[in-house]
């Protein structure tokens, strides 16, 4: 695939980017003189700020590469990934969950998993935790690796190289509060690149009603309806009507419940965020500013990728293909700001893709180097010395010890992410591993008094397991690598990735919510009540916001959030 043309204003766009995101970490060098200040931007920032950065870490390769090309392959039903798999759990967490994860003073997930349970449930979350994102930030050093690869014409195991080295800057600069404002600065510059893509896509097919036009003869070709592309649950009452492959209930509970609770509520990268808030009332906000944009971000990642399956029926080269035969979707988006943006704007997209791509690998490293720092080596390596000031400055080192191994890791999860057809597949199988059974032993910690230590290390390394278990024996239909599945043998088949994502997710937190409350009641609770207030619902106050003003306060925004989420349901059923 020939690189992209780009002029020298497109390069003076991306070097002045790279500019801005070094210097902001550079700028934030002074401030970062102890460990908390590195690992926990102090709880100091406004809600605004940790609102929209909240989002803009998940706005990364996931978000713009795997979307668009997600929006391609399955169409309007990728919306469920911002709306039914994504909003409901943001607004649980905010009203629900922050109030202990912030009130508890914990620094991380999986100290509040020590704090409610036991050391050894802390251990065995922090070290799926940094396995996770270590992978989630390979597969971001993944996708701007084939941009610069396909856009530059440049090596891709340069283009890694390159990559982790300015994300390695600013991090180890800057810490946690760097990867924050840098994330404010990369959600503004991804809305302002993507967006000529998407008026310019759809101008090209008469609007949307004109897209929807254009793939009818094509969907119907593949087998669908019509306008199965362009809606969301209008054929999901059969797995074999929708190029998703799964039913509602499947999309209902597997994605709606298990997967976006599991990866909202309790993933570390997403709290962390909100954690770094200045204020109890900041942190319960945080969720529900961000949650405002994400439900409007389809619209400028997903109609794209809808409109790119219209543009391969007409240039059937349109996206490269593997050796099957099969495209690969993770092109999508490179083709399309190839087809449509003239130079200059074309910068400004491509601008766009490296800030997103930058944001996820920041975001991933900044929670692997606070976990690392405080859950692991401080837990078992080198315990606190009792010395505040000599504790402070040896774990900030320490923290930037781990920015420089989360990065070189990295860089090797990348070469795993290249076995993938669609980053946003293997990205799904991660999550549906680690964060479903995590999502279950939370939620009965903070609403059941009775769950038990021991019955909530069992459930999350049982749901953990199962979920290895089912992802070994199934597989997607003309999978070719046993990155996909199948690898003990395969009982049954999926559709498509999705489907076994769903289905993984599924199992892995049913069997650790029967795992932890089976043995709950077989065990002793350890813990005095004493000990679970500001850990457990039943025994903590409730927040009243009695003293601020009644649109300040997160109830008002969380019922504005989810009648605007019923709106487009409706809209795009």
């Amino acid at each position: 695939m020939s690189s992209l043309t780009l002029g020298w204003i497109d390069y003076a766009i991306m070097f002045t980017y790279f500019v801005f995101v070094l210097g902001i970490g550079w700028a934030l060098k002074r401030y970062m003189k102890s460990a908390t200040a590195f690992l926990e931007a102090g709880r100091s920032l406004p809600a605004w700020v940790t609102g929209l950065a909240f989002i803009s870490t998940n706005l990364g390769a996931l978000e713009v590469m795997g979307m668009t090309g997600s929006g391609a392959k399955y169409g309007m039903l990728t919306t469920h990934f911002y709306w039914v798999g994504a909003i409901p759990a943001m607004v649980f967490l905010a009203l629900f969950m922050m109030p202990f994860y912030y009130g508890s003073k914990a620094r991380s997930v999986p100290e509040y998993l020590k704090l409610r349970y036991d050391e050894k449930t802390r251990g065995l979350n922090a070290i799926l935790f940094a396995v996770m994102t270590i992978l989630a930030s390979g597969i971001s050093m993944y996708a701007l690796a084939i941009l610069l690869e396909n856009i530059l014409g440049w090596n891709f195991h340069l283009s890694l190289i390159l990559s982790a080295a300015i994300v390695l800057g600013y991090t180890y600069l800057g810490g946690l509060s760097s990867a924050i404002y840098n994330e404010v600065l990369q959600f503004f510059i991804i809305v302002i690149g993507l967006m000529p893509l998407v008026f310019l896509s759809l101008k090209d097919f008469g609007g949307w009603e004109g897209l929807k036009d254009t793939l009818a003869p094509i969907v119907e070709n593949k087998g669908y309806a019509a306008d199965a592309w362009t809606t969301t649950w209008k054929y999901t009452g059969k797995a074999s009507l929708n190029p998703m492959g799964i039913e509602w209930y499947g999309i209902f509970v597997g994605l709606g419940f298990v997967l976006s609770f599991g990866y909202w509520c309790t993933n570390f990268l997403i709290v962390q965020r909100a954690m770094a808030a200045k204020s109890h009332l900041a942190a319960r906000s945080t969720p529900l500013i961000g949650a405002i944009p994400k439900m409007f971000i389809p619209f400028l990642i997903i109609v794209p990728g809808i409109a790119a399956l219209a543009l391969m029926s007409r240039n059937p080269g349109f996206l490269p293909v593997n050796e099957a035969g099969q495209p690969i979707y993770d092109y999508t988006i490179i083709m399309l700001l190839k087809q449509y943006l003239p130079t200059g704007v074309l910068g400004l997209g491509i601008t766009a893709l490296l800030a997103s791509f930058m944001s996820g690998m920041a975001g991933n490293v900044s929670a692997f180097n606070t976990v690392w720092t405080y859950d692991i080596y401080q837990s078992y390596i080198r315990p606190a010395s009792g010395n505040k000031e000599d504790d402070e400055h040896h774990y900030l080192r320490v923290g930037r010890i781990a920015t420089v191994f989360g990065i070189l890791a990295s860089i090797a999860a990348a070469y795993i992410a290249s076995k993938f057809g669609n980053i946003m597949d293997f990205l799904q199988t991660i999550f549906s591993m680690i964060n479903a059974p995590l999502f279950a032993v939370i939620f009965l910690g903070m609403f059941w008094k009775r769950t038990t230590g021991h019955a909530a290390f069992a459930g999350l390394l049982g749901g953990f397991l199962i979920a290895l278990l089912h992802h070994g024996l199934t597989i997607p239909v003309g999978a070719d690598t046993v990155f996909k599945g199948g690898w003990i043998g395969v009982v049954h088949q999926y559709p498509v990735e999705m489907a076994q994502n769903f289905w993984t997710a599924i199992f892995a937190c049913a069997s650790s919510a029967t795992i932890t409350i089976v043995l709950s009641l077989m065990t002793k609770q350890k813990k005095l009540s004493t000990e679970l207030v500001g850990l457990v619902y039943q025994l903590t106050p409730r927040e009243t916001d009695k003293d601020v003003a009644w649109h300040k306060r997160p109830l008002t925004l969380a019922i504005f959030v989810l009648v605007i989420l019923v709106i487009l349901s409706v809209i795009f059923w």
